[in-house]
């Protein structure tokens, strides 16, 4: 790879690792809004079916993410994402309680009581989600990788699916038991979060898998890589 090449793919990489960390931080802000995004009134568990937190809505993007990374940078570039991930959301966590040890002024548009409610939960939260996502990050990468060498390079909805599936799975038991633990989230809404979690988790994770196909042929084509074949330092 010449020179250009190179710097080329470090530029894309850090805007990989940018929207990764964005996605993830950003889930763990807005987690606490709930909503039901299914025309049709499905119960389980007394939970309806479809109720899920907005900080699913950006979560699955770090999973794509990993599988990109991991596809065309190879293992430890994806590993050092995740790592870097894990700081930036402890770095947030430390501004978040020390924006709350602040007072508010009198005419500040957001009051103490508000930054609160909105903002509270989240260093529990952050807790939790940093625990889940070290566990199914990891775990990801690992199957991830796991499937490519044994398929030798061939079968990336294979990877894809296999690794995002399993992780996701992973993640959103340990971060509802934690949450249900810290009593952020009632016990008897657990069965029916996982259930919807983990449906909507896979439901996002089948629908980019054709957009991972797309990046992963624009990188190929770019770079002039072949199958299995990975972007090294």
């Amino acid at each position: 790879m010449n020179k250009q090449d190179r710097i080329l793919a470090n530029r894309i990489y850090l805007i990989l690792a940018a929207l990764f960390i964005a996605s993830l931080v950003t889930s763990n802000l807005i987690f606490q809004k709930f909503f039901y995004w299914y025309p049709f009134d499905i119960e389980i568990y007394g939970v309806k079916l479809f109720e899920v937190s907005v900080g699913l809505l950006p979560y699955p993007i770090t999973f794509l993410i990993t599988d990109i990374l991991s596809e065309i940078y190879g293992k430890k570039k994806a590993n050092d994402v995740v790592i870097a991930g894990i700081f930036a959301s402890f770095f947030s966590l430390s501004i978040i309680y020390v924006s709350q040890a602040t007072p508010a002024t009198d005419w500040s548009p957001t009051s103490d009581q508000t930054f609160t409610q909105v903002f509270g939960a989240t260093p529990l939260a952050v807790l939790a989600s940093m625990l889940a996502y070290l566990f199914a990050q990891f775990i990801d990468i690992r199957i991830y990788h796991f499937w490519k060498q044994l398929t030798k390079g061939k079968h990336l909805w294979l990877r894809n699916n296999f690794s995002t599936f399993s992780s996701q799975f992973i993640d959103t038991l340990t971060v509802l038991v934690l949450l249900c633990s810290f009593d952020i989230i009632d016990w008897d809404n657990f069965l029916g979060l996982l259930v919807s979690g983990v449906i909507f988790k896979i439901m996002i994770a089948a629908l980019d898998t054709p957009i991972l196909y797309l990046f992963v042929y624009a990188f190929r084509k770019r770079f002039k890589l072949e199958v299995n074949e990975e972007i090294l330092d």
